[in-house]
């Protein structure tokens, strides 16, 4: 394989990357009452072990293996997980331009239980972000956060963020046990208030809610395959968001309502627009909602994926005609592209034409997120 640097520059915009926000966040920011009950870890002695609690709740986990615990230790991680201006730095090394930021503290907000804490734990976040990514550079787009216990505080929440100049807001692919489900009709205020601030709907895989009581927390499968088999399950949960949204009339509704299922690849779609309607047409006479149009029209125009390293996604947009179809480094994650984005960039692209390259490196990017101004600029630099 070729070494990075000795390659031709791929510029690409990434519709995926995460921050690493700092530790006490939370817990200096809200008052005790409140800071008590946001994510905490204590490990046990030999380090094999950690307990985690959470809103009153607490669990069991077994801690990375050696080599992974050497990649999470804060020597060993990409020098901009914490902070923005190395981190375009580190962008600017790797060929990425524009980039999606999720949050990482944020991931936790499905297994919250109690309203209060969650609304203002993310109202911290969303305050914080603001000084910390997206005042930094325009290049930076920082993901909004809102409360999936009561749809009152999501609504509030969007609101007030898409006026701080959010342009996204990211959502858990499930919600807490204790709300409605995303195809429940309690959701319709906030679908509209997203489409009227035109915020994209940003759902990232592997954010179902933590089952407190499971003794395998995080773990599915056991065995042989174990590792994989878990892996590859976190990306169904993406898939079935953007089925509930869909069957349920919520984006037939909105049609100016986007979303954007990050990190889970991107042939489900046509394989899913190819079986919803299937069902709609085979079913018609136990359908609700009627649609106004086909869910395959509904997912191919409303329905955006972010991948890394599938080679079938290029497909997708030249075999399958979906163009909805976007490339992101998930930066600075262990299954991202950090440290090989060009090599990983160019085993996609070389071959590929310029304008299926170009739509999937940047212009889809550009259509959800327009104004981060264009990779070019860096690659004449």
């Amino acid at each position: 394989m070729r070494r990075q640097d000795d390659m031709a520059k791929i510029w690409a915009n990434s519709g995926d990357s995460h921050f690493l926000e700092p530790d006490d966040l939370w817990r200096s920011n809200l008052p005790p009452r409140l800071a008590e009950l946001v994510p905490r870890a204590v490990k046990d002695p030999d380090g094999t072990y950690e307990t985690v609690y959470v809103d009153g709740q607490s669990f069991r986990r077994k801690l990375p293996n050696v080599q992974a615990q050497e990649f999470l230790d804060e020597s060993s991680r990409a020098p901009g997980a914490r902070d923005a201006t190395l981190r375009l730095a580190d962008l600017d090394t790797e060929g990425v331009w524009g980039e999606l930021v999720f949050p990482s503290l944020g991931l936790w907000s499905s297994s919250f239980r109690t309203p209060e804490v969650l609304r203002e734990a993310l109202r911290v976040s969303n305050d914080w972000a603001i000084e910390a990514i997206m005042k930094v550079s325009p290049r930076l787009v920082p993901t909004a956060q809102v409360s999936t216990l009561q749809v009152d505080d999501a609504v509030a929440e969007l609101e007030r963020t898409a006026e701080l100049g959010y342009r996204a807001v990211f959502l858990p692919t499930t919600p807490h046990p204790l709300a409605d489900d995303w195809n429940r009709d309690s959701w319709e205020p906030f679908w509209a208030a997203a489409e009227a601030a035109n915020m994209v709907l940003a759902f990232h895989v592997g954010t179902d809610p933590i089952d407190i009581g499971s003794q395998q927390v995080g773990v599915v499968y056991r065995g042989p395959g174990g590792a994989v088999l878990n892996y590859t399950e976190t990306t169904f949960s993406g898939q079935r968001a953007a089925m509930k949204l869909v069957a349920s009339g919520a984006l037939d509704r909105h049609p100016d309502l986007r979303i954007l299922v990050a990190e889970g690849g991107a042939t489900w779609v046509p394989f899913l627009a190819d079986r919803m309607t299937e069902g709609y047409r085979q079913h018609h006479m136990a359908v609700r909602p009627k649609l106004k149009r086909s869910p395959k029209e509904i997912l191919y125009s409303q329905v955006y994926a972010s991948f890394q390293h599938d080679a079938s996604a290029v497909a997708a947009l030249t075999g399958m005609g979906y163009r909805n179809v976007m490339w992101g480094s998930d930066y600075p994650h262990m299954e991202g592209t950090f440290g090989h984005t060009q090599e990983t960039l160019h085993g996609l692209f070389d071959g590929v034409s310029d304008d299926v390259r170009k739509r999937i490196t940047i212009d889809t990017f550009l259509e959800l997120f327009p104004g981060v101004g264009e990779p070019a600029v860096a690659a004449a630099a």
